[in-house]
């Protein structure tokens, strides 16, 4: 597939989704609309529905009667396999309309969209091999009298809450692997980026996945969340989003002991040894506190950098932050676009005066080189922090690096563990007993050697300390 490299335009009138819901879309009808601009440009993009409690329980019936009536879980693991390699065929030929709906409603930049939606693609690919592959096990050493075999089940109707930084690629982390395995979903995109999750519950009828398999309900969730976590008829839930709201999340599971798989909040390192190839480093720790304009789970929010080169270090990460291209997410050539909200702008502008307040130095602020409209940060990089610092310490989910200093192994892995998140982090070394004793001493769920945000579906996820991070290879 082919892409323009000129800049797009904005939709003239904005698309307007309802919701859906037994392999069919429901009009908005009295429903409230709910509206969303692009956070770059202030233009109306979308508008879509926001559900009712009544439609979730709606919704959760259908995917209910869907999976008791064995329609999808009954099928062949072939079966299922065909469907998802039909969705990742039709995902590419709509890769173009994905990525504009991602890029209007999130603000990230149209290549990094274009990119999220073929990887998402690769992963539906990937879970069809997964579905040929589930089996069961047996027990032959049990005696003559006795022979024992183990079979793996579908766990039923799987709730299924994303966020809005990734919509389509998280929503991809997670739901071929659900429908591989023979459930049913009840969906719930946030209420900012619910464009692509509609289009993909429309691919996935196009691909063959029977009526009521995937069923997706958009709005607040205050309401369609708070719904789904606590109904009595959700076998499990799926939740990526903040720490705050998971813990809601895991005490609603209580009611009838759903399954949980939460992937919640980080505030991963980067620690930079001395004898590092620091071109490389630095370019890994850029991409790591601005990806995704900052609003990335896993990305590097903190430097922890041998003491002996931090001079060094500090000139090569301004010289390169300087020549980011910061602007209008429409443009091929912008590498960091806008911040998603009014109010996660709020926060994030609120983070850099504090840490000014609390005595860091402000070391560089990047320049903005395009439109000056919108809902954009510049990259901020702040020095002579200390760990007791807000900046240190809280997830602020924007383009804020803190940078600490550490003079031995284990005061970079001490520093490292000084946080109530273990969700990931990255070492620059060309020492393996360095990397090494950094892998075993942090303790996170994903730690990159020289490298970082890297790798597939191949891979698990996991984490530390706060409630347990979702896994693309758990059992649903």
């Amino acid at each position: 597939m082919t892409t323009s490299t000129k800049k797009l335009s904005l939709p003239q009138n904005p698309r307007l989704f309802g919701l859906y819901i037994n392999g069919l879309w429901v009009d908005s009808g009295d429903r409230k609309i709910m509206e969303r601009r692009s956070p770059a440009h202030g233009v109306l993009v979308t508008r879509t529905t926001a559900g009712t409690e009544a439609d979730v329980n709606e919704a959760v019936a259908v995917a209910r009667k869907a999976f008791e009536d064995r329609r999808w879980s009954g099928l062949s693991g072939q079966q299922r396999a065909d469907v998802l390699l039909k969705a990742a065929t039709l995902i590419r030929e709509r890769a173009e309309e994905l990525a504009r709906l991602e890029t209007f409603e999130t603000g990230k930049p149209i290549t990094q969209s274009r990119g999220e939606i073929q990887a998402s693609a690769g992963i539906y690919e990937y879970a069809a091999g997964a579905a040929r592959m589930l089996h069961g096990d047996s027990f032959n050493n049990l005696g003559d009298s006795m022979f024992g075999f183990v079979t793996r089940e579908p766990i039923g109707v799987v709730g299924l809450i994303t966020p809005w930084n990734f919509p389509f690629f998280i929503l991809s982390e997670r739901l071929p692997f659900i429908l591989a395995s023979g459930c049913t979903v009840v969906a719930k995109p946030s209420d900012l980026t619910s464009a692509t999750t509609l289009i993909m519950a429309e691919i996935l009828t196009q691909a063959g996945l029977p009526d009521g398999v995937f069923n997706v309900v958009t709005g607040p969730g205050s309401v369609v969340g708070e719904v789904l976590s606590h109904h009595p008829d959700i076998d499990m839930l799926s939740f990526t989003g903040s720490t705050a709201v998971g813990k809601r999340v895991l005490a609603a599971s209580a009611g009838n002991f759903k399954k949980l798989s939460l992937e919640l909040g980080g505030k991963n390192p980067h620690v930079v040894f001395a004898d590092a190839r620091l071109e490389d480093a630095v370019d890994g720790v850029i991409f790591g506190f601005c990806f995704n304009a900052g609003q990335c789970c896993v990305g590097g929010s903190r430097l922890l950098v041998e003491k002996s080169i931090q001079p060094e270090f500090e000139r090569l990460l301004t010289e390169k932050l300087a020549r980011l291209r910061v602007g209008d997410p429409l443009d091929p050539d912008t590498q960091i676009g806008a911040i998603v909200s009014e109010k996660q702008h709020e926060t994030i502008c609120d983070y850099i005066e504090r840490g000014t307040k609390q005595g860091a130095r402000l070391l560089s602020q990047g320049k903005i080189n395009g439109t000056d409209r919108g809902l954009f940060v510049q990259p901020t990089i702040f020095s002579d922090v200390t760990s007791d610092m807000d900046i240190a310490t809280d997830e602020i989910f924007g383009p804020v690096l803190s940078i600490l200093p550490f003079e031995t192994t284990d005061d970079a892995i001490t520093i490292a563990n000084n946080t109530i998140y273990g969700l990931s982090a990255t070492i620059w070394t060309q020492n393996l007993s360095h990397a090494m004793d950094a892998v075993r001493g942090i303790r996170a769920g994903r730690v990159w050697v020289n490298t970082t945000i890297a790798g597939g579906p191949e891979l698990p996820a996991g984490g530390f300390k706060c409630p347990p991070s979702g896994s693309m290879g758990r059992n649903w």
